[in-house]
């Protein structure tokens, strides 16, 4: 008995399969026949509505309007961004250059410049830079090595002290790398 059970279910299984092609069928075919009907003649449109197969044309018709501006509008921003990637690309090559021709120039010199302090406590030694490039008899400089000490007065030391209160650090520009 198992087995005509078996057999009887595999063959309900392929009557349903078949009448659901069949449906599918049937509504491609009671789909396509209005639309064909309008293409042949047109037709003036009710009063009731234009029915439900019509809306779906027309709301497909517009998503697929929207989807094509979409892509023109995004094909038309690629196209500028590649325009402006080149300006810029040009721009950076212009400043590169620009920065390569003043290596030769460019030198890194020692001496011994004190920064002094600015308005907030900290030492200034921007300034300190500026000043041994200058005495070089470049334009312009960075500092490149400070270096900081304790100085105190004398009379600290003979008194075999090494720090005190009369003692104060100093910032010195040791190297800088001028232009």
């Amino acid at each position: 008995m198992g087995r005509i059970r078996t057999s009887a279910f595999k063959a309900n299984k392929t009557v349903s399969f078949s009448a659901l092609v069949l449906m599918f069928a049937a509504c491609l075919i009671f789909t396509s026949a209005p639309a064909s009907a309008q293409d042949a003649a047109p037709t003036q449109k009710t009063e009731q509505g234009e029915g439900f197969f019509a809306a779906v044309n027309r709301w497909f018709s517009e998503q697929s309007a929207n989807v094509g501006a979409s892509i023109k509008d995004t094909r038309r921003k690629v196209e500028s961004f590649g325009d402006e990637a080149a300006k810029t690309t040009v721009e950076g090559a212009k400043d590169a250059a620009g920065a390569v021709a003043r290596i030769p120039t460019a030198r890194a010199v020692s001496g011994h410049e004190k920064c002094q302090l600015a308005p907030n406590g900290a030492p200034d030694c921007v300034a300190a830079a500026n000043i041994m490039c200058k005495a070089k008899g470049f334009d312009s400089g960075k500092s490149l090595d400070m270096t900081t000490a304790e100085v105190c007065p004398p009379k600290v030391w003979m008194a075999g002290r090494s720090t005190g209160p009369e003692c104060r650090t100093e910032t010195f520009v040791s190297r800088a790398f001028c232009q």
